[in-house]
């Protein structure tokens, strides 16, 4: 058993996650690879394998588990899964620990002390993570939920109405402020991209303090790694990686309308004030009520943006994430079987 150290980054995506996680790639210590999201995407499917203290079962799901990983459309390079050995390196037959293990395989192989978790819904399997022995450092990084809700309009993926994204990232980022209240100070850390795009040395220097690490300078130049390069051309969503940081805040003011930017602050209004956003409509998001019919409506073009969306996307990216789409359609089938 190896002793290397978790890294569990939470809140939403569309924030910054990916400049984040390749800047922290770069440090020798830190194994930060782009995430297949194993947790999100096995978790619904563990009844397909039934009681997993069957070593075949479990062998199963380890398998399944590694091919998700190995058809990743960023790939891991530099480690091989052996899957009978990562059988024998899980304390308990639960998929976070094929999840822990597979990670720690892959900071072994780069030969560092550290692995990061990029997916960022994680936080809402802590719980599960802890009671079954994952203690990671929690990484709340944030970003003002309402040039989120630009980022996912442009994006494949996600919601693109502003009451439902509003509503996703309310959610997420109070199940973070929930994990804080209960996570010793020491393993939860929280980040806001605003201040990591205004003061990216200061912040880094903050994080590598509190990971016990080496400031390292040379973590900007995450734009020429070969991660930085695999990451942009994988899709659209992440072509920004490839250059250096950048400003990219209050992007909503241009983007959004007074309504729509009204509909996100009725929303999650309360939310963004605890994290120290301002809002534009304070008093009329405090008093603004909904009404069903309004919400339909709100359903009705969510609904009609997010298939205009798929019509749009990026080919080569659809493509590329294909594989793993494949894969989980085909661990379906053998519930029905």
């Amino acid at each position: 058993m190896n002793n290397t150290g978790a890294i569990q980054m939470i809140g939403t995506q569309r924030s910054g996650s990916n400049l984040l996680r390749l800047l922290l790639n770069q440090y020798s210590q830190i194994a930060a690879p782009h995430p297949p999201h194993m947790l999100q995407r096995f978790l619904p499917l563990l009844p397909i394998y039934g009681k997993l203290e069957e070593p075949s079962n479990m062998a199963c799901l380890i398998d399944d588990v590694c091919t998700l990983v190995e058809l990743n459309p960023v790939p891991w390079g530099g480690v091989v899964f052996d899957r009978p050995k990562i059988q024998e390196n899980c304390r308990i037959p639960h998929l976070t620990e094929v999840f822990r293990v597979v990670y720690e395989e892959m900071a072994i192989s780069q030969g560092a002390s550290h692995w990061l978790c990029k997916s960022m819904a994680n936080v809402h399997y802590s719980d599960l993570m802890e009671a079954n022995g994952i203690h990671p450092l929690y990484l709340f990084l944030y970003r003002d939920g309402r040039d989120v809700a630009c980022s996912f309009r442009k994006a494949i993926v996600g919601e693109k109405h502003p009451y439902h994204i509003a509503r996703q990232w309310k959610a997420d980022q109070e199940a973070c402020l929930a994990l804080k209240a209960k996570i010793a100070p020491s393993r939860f850390f929280e980040l806001s991209y605003e201040a990591l795009l205004q003061n990216p040395e200061t912040e880094m220097k903050r994080f590598s303090s509190a990971l016990d690490i080496a400031y390292d300078s040379a973590i900007f130049d995450y734009y020429q790694s070969e991660e930085s390069r695999n990451t942009s051309t994988a899709g659209k969503m992440w072509e920004n990686v490839a250059r250096p940081i950048f400003s990219n805040s209050k992007k909503y003011l241009k983007e959004l309308t007074g309504e729509e930017i009204l509909i996100f602050e009725t929303v999650a209004g309360d939310t963004l004030e605890k994290l120290g956003y301002k809002l534009d409509f304070p008093e009329e998001s405090k008093r603004k009520v909904f009404s069903a019919t309004e919400i339909e409506a709100f359903e009705q073009e969510n609904s009609m943006l997010k298939a205009q969306a798929n019509q749009q996307a990026d080919p080569e990216g659809m493509k590329l994430r294909k594989p793993q789409d494949d894969l989980i359609t085909s661990i379906k089938k053998r519930l029905a079987v």
